[in-house]
């Protein structure tokens, strides 16, 4: 089996552009090809490069394309590229197109997930955020792109602090700060297949909330408590597919009744931290293999 591991030049080694975070990128990577062992060839590819460099590969992993972001539409032609010329997509173009709009969180809070409560302006600014203080009876707010990875443009308010003439003039969604976020942490929920691989804990450097370690975040691997790790599955349970993911990250912050809500469900090109997770590489590789029939 041929498999390409659809890249960009912000993650690609020996890039000009590449990321401080990218050994992400290395990690992810080296811990597939551990787990395949020789039995497949694992290339790591810019998205972009030419449909025809593309087409002699069995399997199209969305390893880290991080800048899809900027480009949904252009990304979601490529897959769809892909699968026409019988190159299969993980994951495939339905459930990305589903999950590359935020507001699958709110399909997924209809269909009784617990959420963080969210207002969805088509555009946000500094009176949205301000009106969005009285709704939620809060002080602390983050304002977020709905298509968007990473807190790359994202914004914390406090109130009365938003900057006059601030606003974001793309599809936006604000949720109320939750203190758990610098409390706790962030917890992720590695499945692969439907399966749980591994549970993390994210937390944020000092005097920040992002947990992303391209802000100081950093991660420890965690035995999940049963009921929280319940309410991962559950999520995962509540994905609008046929079969599960090949594989999904399951982000979840605690609310101040007790309860974990679902921040993000990564199904795209999640960081899949092969280092809290010894047996990802194994899990992931028999998943790929899987889909060759």
């Amino acid at each position: 089996m041929r498999i390409a591991f659809l890249a960009c030049p912000e993650t690609l080694p020996g890039s000009l552009t590449r990321r401080p975070d990218a050994f992400e990128h290395d990690l992810q990577i080296g811990a597939l090809r551990e787990g395949l062992a020789s039995r497949a060839e694992v290339v790591a590819v810019d998205w972009r490069v030419p449909i025809a460099d593309l087409r002699r590969f069995d399997v199209a992993l969305l390893g880290t394309p991080w800048n899809y972001t900027e480009a949904k539409d252009e990304f979601l032609a490529r897959l769809a590229e892909l699968e026409d010329l019988g190159v299969i997509v993980a994951n495939p173009q339905e459930v990305v197109r589903w999950n590359a709009d935020k507001l699958y969180l709110r399909s997924l809070a209809e269909r009784g997930a617990t959420t963080i409560p969210t207002l969805w302006p088509e555009a946000a600014d500094a009176d949205t955020v301000e009106a969005a203080f009285d709704h939620f009876a809060c002080d602390k707010a983050v304002v977020k792109r709905r298509v968007g990875a990473g807190a790359i443009g994202q914004h914390c308010f406090t109130r009365g602090e938003v900057p006059a003439g601030w606003r974001m003039d793309q599809p936006a969604m604000i949720q109320p700060f939750l203190p758990a976020i610098q409390q706790e942490g962030e917890f992720s929920f590695i499945f692969v297949a439907g399966q749980l691989s591994h549970g993390l804990v994210k937390r944020a450097a000092p005097g920040d909330y992002r947990i992303q370690s391209l802000y100081g975040g950093r991660e420890t691997a965690l035995d999940p408590a049963p009921g929280d790790r319940e309410a991962a599955e559950a999520v995962m349970a509540m994905l609008p597919f046929a079969r599960p993911p090949v594989y999904a990250r399951i982000d979840m912050v605690r609310l101040p009744s007790g309860h974990l809500a679902v921040i993000e469900a990564e199904l795209i090109e999640p960081y899949l931290y092969p280092e809290q997770g010894p047996r990802l590489g194994a899990m992931l590789a028999e998943a790929l293999l899987g889909l060759g029939g």
